[in-house]
């Protein structure tokens, strides 16, 4: 056989082959697909297994809402980062698996924010391998509606099996509906927010409250960061030797505040005292070389802090497709 013939026979039989009954038949123009799978990410510190849950993302006015600046600052800033001032902000939660324990860290937003706008916590969760009534406890870095959102739906507790906790002070500064008309405007509907979202678990007596530092659970710890609300609350996990603190928000925007943290924001209570927190945080995560697990960063949201001249920068933890135990 010559060497057209031999290939026009090659040619011939892979036609053949690609119609035949079952097979896929190559299309060039295949259907879009505008949605991002269910977002987890897993890690291993010590021997406790760690999965970012994401709850989505927001897209939010960092120009209007960032404080302590201008919005030329804010602008040049998120700009070096090619960014604009609306920026998609994930949501992020954090879920810890000690090996005895099933422990959340903040639950997202829930639909605080409307459709398209967080509210994939359970979604994400249950791709993830777990069941929310698996989860015995639920840590609450501060009680925002975008971290404690998605506590509760519709008058129901979505961890039924887990005790909720929180630090003494925010509970009695947003449980008590007599300081709602002291507090900032843009403050009051938190309190509205967190009489919902608490109360099936107030109701049912499963809601601990803490003050300063102290151990919770096994390997897992608070350490006070007060100022972004009057409890805010970082959590410490320590397991084989190796560290990871979740800040909550003590971070909000990390291509400005690692380069500005003074910079703060309208939704904090007390602007001064978070940036201090802020500006101690960094330094020391990046002094200790522990990971950090923040909530608004971009998914998963877990990694390193490191100097930049007299600001600072954030590393991102290096993907790994395999778990190793």
């Amino acid at each position: 056989m010559n060497k057209t013939k031999k290939l026009m026979t090659i040619l011939l039989a892979g036609a053949a082959f690609a119609g035949a009954p079952g097979m896929p038949v190559a299309q060039a123009a295949a259907p879009m697909v505008p949605a991002q799978a269910p977002g987890y990410y897993r890690i291993m510190v010590g021997s406790a297994e760690v999965t970012a849950i994401s709850d989505g993302t927001v897209t939010i006015p960092l120009d209007q809402l960032l404080t302590n600046t201008t919005p030329a600052q804010v602008n040049a800033l998120l700009a070096r980062s090619h960014l604009g001032p609306q920026v998609e902000t994930s949501i992020n939660a954090y879920l810890v698996n000690t090996g005895t324990h099933l422990v959340l860290v903040d639950t997202g937003a829930g639909k605080l924010f409307g459709p398209g706008a967080g509210g994939r916590l359970q979604e994400s969760l249950r791709a993830a391998g777990y069941a929310p009534e698996q989860v015995d406890a639920v840590l609450v870095t501060h009680v925002h509606g975008d971290h404690s959102g998605g506590l509760t739906a519709n008058g129901a507790a979505l961890f039924p099996n887990a005790t909720v906790y929180v630090n003494r002070h925010d509970a009695e500064f947003w449980f008590d509906l007599a300081n709602k008309p002291r507090a900032a405007e843009n403050q009051r509907a938190g309190f509205d927010q967190a009489a919902e979202q608490f109360a099936p678990y107030r109701a049912a007596g499963k809601v601990k409250t803490f003050d300063g530092a102290e151990e919770l659970l096994p390997g897992l710890s608070t350490r006070p960061a007060v100022g972004h609300t009057p409890g805010h609350t970082v959590y410490v996990l320590k397991s084989g030797g190796k560290e990871l603190q979740f800040w909550g928000d003590l971070l909000h925007a990390k291509d400005v505040q690692f380069a500005a943290p003074d910079i703060t924001i309208r939704f904090d209570v007390d602007s001064p005292a978070a940036a201090r927190q802020r500006k101690a945080a960094f330094a020391d995560a990046a002094r200790r070389g522990y990971l950090v697990a923040a909530a608004h960063t971009p998914f998963p949201g877990i990694g390193y802090v490191r100097t930049a001249g007299r600001a600072f920068d954030w590393l991102p933890v290096p993907y790994t497709a395999l778990t190793v135990r």
